[in-house]
């Protein structure tokens, strides 16, 4: 399990990114010599740790009872990954690792792990780099997908090396660095194996340590390049900082509605193009409330700014009578400076539990499991944002939206001057969940080569250039993320009538991962094929590539 605290750690907010790189080693180090069922469960339990530490943040909700079960359930559901991994990369070395008594040892089990040649032991390590590549595929899409701490955005500040993911996707960071710690593996076995010859250790690791140096000096080369001077919109990003019992306290809607008002008043003393509110930051149903509506359409037409705002949105039901016969949608609107709504975008991907309950028809139990009492219904496109006299497209996101490396290239064209997430993070408290999702955007930004503008209720608003790079982070007057106030930053544009040049990630989506996942099918399949015949010569010992079961 300790192995998979240092994996853990790895992410934010402790963020030793290093971590990375030596914890997938350490756990696949404490399954050597095991039976199948027991490497199954070593990384089951690393896996544990793993989640159990990094999702801490679920705990911060703030009700009583369900943030435990919800941080428990989803440890134990994600920990098959991790177990699945060890499992398979124990299965597919190909030599026997003998631990009957007697030979327990690590200098025996290194030179059991030598006695396989040079070019199969890292076949084997770039095989369980593709196993764990093709597994975080799965995590990404399965049940609606949970691309939450993927092993690359633990090295969202390593800019160089991540420029990698404008091929890849994030998934090629995934690669690099699990490859790179079996390899790390390799030369430890060499030097227990062989303490006295010094350099023996340097052949295990100099193919992904020539390739990490090519990588990271193509990504430094890239980054050095001088930068265009571009036109630029100046926005103003309102972080209210509203604790999330008061957004669920309609008696505090009027006084923090107030409060953002007058924050945004503060934003608009100076030039601003662009005003951005987050998710969950106007109480109510904007567009049933004239309350609420005509303050900010005001706003706008007093300050001649364009607005983005984060609302909830009906649409009735044909024939309805009333507002509970409509579907509810998680939306953000575009103000334009005349004082209207021009457009609005429906979140399309919900959070499972936290925006809708899976199956409620058919299970009625599900409601019981969560704290939420009704589901928003799912967006069913994408809508860009056009701000007309400023020659500007702008593409929302809502939420969560921004961790999934498969759905935002649907939100990129040629003409995309710049991505706008809105988010709320407040149910979280002040926990490390606003850096972990900020750290996944990172990558969004580098697979489809356009800057991210994010503007969050209680952290971690910023803006992060095409390359990866946070520009500018929110801080308060004691220099915390998670206060409340507004940044002000320019964002560079598009020329007029230029087009973006598509990253390879943008134009082919998921190819290397895929081709991951297809790698691990087949091995998958050998390894059952292998067990039949084992299975059918009616003999208990295992054949080549498999691990014995004492």
């Amino acid at each position: 399990m300790g192995a998979g605290v240092v994996l853990a750690a790895s992410f934010p907010k402790i963020g030793i990114a290093g971590f990375a790189w030596i914890a997938p080693a350490l756990i696949l180090l404490s399954a050597i010599g095991k039976s199948p069922k027991q490497t199954f469960r070593i990384g089951y339990a690393a896996g544990f740790a793993h989640y159990l530490v990094s999702l801490y943040w679920l705990l911060l909700i703030p009700v009583t009872g369900f943030p435990i079960l919800g941080w428990f359930a989803l440890a134990v559901y994600l920990s098959l990954y991790p177990a699945l991994w060890v499992w398979l990369s124990w299965r597919m070395f190909p030599a026997r690792m003998d631990s009957s008594a007697g030979t327990s040892t690590f200098q025996a089990w290194s030179e059991q792990f030598l006695s396989v040649p040079w070019s199969r032991r890292m076949a084997w390590c770039l095989f369980s780099a593709a196993v764990w590549v093709a597994l975080e595929m799965t995590i990404a899409r399965l049940f609606s997908g949970f691309p939450w701490n993927l092993l690359g955005s633990s090295q969202y500040k390593i800019t160089p090396l991540i420029q990698i993911a404008s091929i890849t996707g994030i998934y090629g960071v995934a690669f690099l660095a699990v490859w790179t710690s079996l390899s790390i593996l390799c030369a430890v076995m060499v030097i227990i194996r062989k303490p006295t010859i010094r350099s023996a250790w340097i052949g295990e690791i100099i193919l992904p340590a020539a390739v990490l140096l090519a990588l990271y000096g193509s990504g430094y080369h890239k980054l050095v390049q001088p930068e265009r001077q571009r036109p630029e919109l100046k926005v103003a990003l309102i972080q209210p900082s509203i604790p999330q019992t008061e957004i669920w306290d309609r008696q505090e809607s009027s006084n923090r509605f107030r409060q953002l008002i007058e924050l945004s008043g503060q934003a608009l003393t100076n030039e601003v193009d662009l005003m951005i509110w987050p998710e969950a930051a106007v109480p109510g149903l904007i567009r049933m409330d004239d309350d609420i509506s005509q303050p900010i359409l005001d706003l706008a037409r007093k300050h001649k700014v364009w607005i983005i705002i984060g609302a909830d949105d009906f649409k009735p039901h044909p024939g309805a009578v009333k507002l509970s016969d409509s579907d509810f949608y998680n939306s953000s609107f575009l103000v334009s400076p005349e004082g209207e709504f021009v457009a609005s975008y429906r979140k399309r991907n919900l959070v499972i539990f936290g925006e809708y309950i899976p199956l409620a028809k058919w299970l009625p139990f599900m409601k019981y499991l969560t704290i939420i009492t009704g589901s928003f219904t799912p967006g069913d496109r994408v809508v860009p944002y056009f701000l007309t006299d400023l020659h500007t497209r702008i593409s929302p996101l809502i939420c969560f939206e921004d961790v999934f490396p498969d759905l935002v290239p649907e939100y990129v064209s040629e003409d995309t001057d710049f991505l706008v997430n809105l988010t709320n993070n407040g149910w979280f408290g002040e926990g490390a969940a606003q850096w972990q999702h900020a750290a996944a955007a990172v990558f969004r930004t580098v697979e489809n080569g356009v800057p991210l503008v994010r503007a969050c209720n209680n952290g971690l608003t910023c803006w992060i250039d095409s390359a990866g790079r946070m520009r500018q982070i929110f801080r308060d007057a004691q220099g915390s993320i998670y206060g409340p106030g507004f940044m002000l930053a320019r964002i560079p544009l598009l020329e007029p009538g230029e087009k973006r040049i598509p990253t390879f990630y943008h134009q082919h989506g998921d190819l290397f991962g895929w081709t991951c996942v297809g790698i691990t099918v087949i091995q998958l399949l050998r390894v059952l094929l292998q067990n039949r015949k084992v299975r059918r010569a009616g003999t208990t010992q295992p054949v080549e590539n498999t691990v014995d079961k004492s």
